[in-house]
This record gives structure tokens, sequence and C-alpha cells, in this order.
């Protein structure tokens, strides 16, 4: 499979390296990103402990930003010190968005109307501080965009991360204002919804994102994923909409660019 060549540069917009899985290689990790034309990585926490692990890396290499948030997995555990927190942590100069907050009923590992509750509530938080959202949907796409819609979301913007909706759901973010990130899955020969959201979706709205270390794309799939595969998403992308794979890799630059305040 032809990737795209280390110029223009990629961001990996939405990855986790602050998880375990990279507890043994994780500077070798970063390094290869970096090697591999990958110029920012945004990594993502999904609980206090791991936002605090986040921030601690964007402190300690140049190429990394933050999101700090609590995902709905994790929002049972939300208690009266936790808004607290997040307020303290967005103050952290490379913190880029309120994330990954949003609704999983699919594994349900939060009871649905906590996650509900507290998605409301971190929206509100994140127009308090003015900084877009991540948003994380499985099976929950109508209750997503109503929360998004009556919570005002588009006052800030943001991303719906490993878009799994179809194209009219993704019209839906488009028209609020939010772009849509494209995962390793697009890689998987039978995703044939997302590949039919990519070529009908504008670029101009799309961001890329390996969501490590999961959903590793094809031709690692089954292994841990890492930024640098984030190519093989550009790849697709670019083989999916017929143009070149830089294109993809400047649009999508230029996305997360605008969206994170990343500098160019």
């Amino acid at each position: 499979m032809p990737l795209c060549k280390p110029d223009p540069i990629l961001i990996d917009s939405h990855a986790h390296l602050e998880m375990p899985e990279f507890d043994e290689d994780r500077s070798e990790v970063i390094t290869r990103a970096r090697e591999n034309g990958i110029g920012y990585i945004v990594t993502v926490g999904i609980d206090i402990a791991t936002c605090r692990k986040a921030l601690a890396l964007a402190d300690a290499f140049d190429t990394i930003y933050a999101i700090v948030g609590v995902h709905p997995h994790n929002v049972k555990h939300i208690d009266g010190k936790t808004y607290t927190q997040l307020k303290e942590f967005v103050q952290h100069e490379k913190v880029r968005a309120v994330g990954e907050i949003g609704l999983d009923f699919y594994r349900n590992l939060s009871p649905r109307d906590v996650q509900m509750k507290r998605f409301r509530e971190l929206i509100s938080l994140a127009r308090e501080v003015k900084l877009p959202i991540v948003v994380h949907d499985r099976d929950a796409h109508d209750e997503t965009l109503s929360i998004l819609n009556e919570e005002k979301a588009f006052e800030v913007g943001g991303v719906l991360h490993c878009f799994s909706g179809d194209y009219g759901m993704a019209a839906q973010c488009f028209d609020m204002g939010f772009y849509i990130s494209i995962p390793g899955t697009v890689t998987f020969r039978n995703a044939h919804a997302l590949q039919e959201v990519v070529r009908r979706s504008p670029l101009e709205r799309m961001l890329i994102e390996t969501d490590a270390p999961f959903l590793t794309p094809v031709p690692f799939r089954g292994k841990r994923n890492e930024p640098s595969y984030v190519r093989f998403v550009a790849d697709t992308i670019a083989q999916l909409k017929g143009i070149d794979a830089n294109e993809v890799a400047l649009v999508s630059t230029r996305n997360a660019q605008s969206l994170f305040h990343i500098p160019v």
C-alpha cells in the first residue's frame, strides 16, 4: 500500500499515549511517529488519572498536546471534586479541548441516564472555559445529536471522534460546525458505511486519528496501534476520494490545527 510522503506533516488527532499499553516503549513510539512525518499527537485523557498523565506527556514532549475529560464509561465515578480538577487542568497551556466525552450505549459501563446527565454537564463546562469538545458516540447517534443541539455545543464546536454514523448524521454534524474524525477502521475491508461517509464528506470537515492503542489499521490489524500508523488512514481516505495522499495530509492537518489551535 503506497503511503504519503513525510512532507507535509500529519497530525494524529486522537491517541491515548498515557495508557499502560505504551509503558514499555512510549518514547520510542513518539520518536517513531516523528520519523514518519507525524508532526503532532493529541493525547486524550479518559478520567482524572489519565488526564494527569496526558498533561505530563504534553509537558515532556513538544510534539504532544492534551485533551482532558471523562469518558462515558467512567462518568459514574464523577464526584464533587471532578469538575474542579478539570477546570484546573484546562488552564494548562497545552490543553486544547474537553474530551473525550459523550455516550456509549454499546457497553453501558455507566448507566444511560448518568451518561446523558454528565454529557450535558461536560458540554456546559466546555462552553464555560471556551474550549471545543471531543465526542465519543457509540450506538447513541440520536441522543448524541439531540444533546449537542440542546446544549448549544455548536458555540464551541468540536469533533465526533471515531465517527460511526451514516452520511446523514455526518451532514448534521457539519451543519453544527463540527468535524468528524476518521480512524483506522476505514482500512477494514468490510467498513462499507464509513467508507461511504468518507467518499461523500468534504475533506475540509475531516480529521484523521489512530485512537491508539486501539483500532489498528490494515496491514497491522490485530497488533497494538500507534500514531505512526495514521498514515494508513490518510492513504485510504485518498484512495476512496480519488485524490493524492498529500492533499489528505495537508487538509486534515490544517483542520486539526484550526480546531485545536496547534501552531503551523
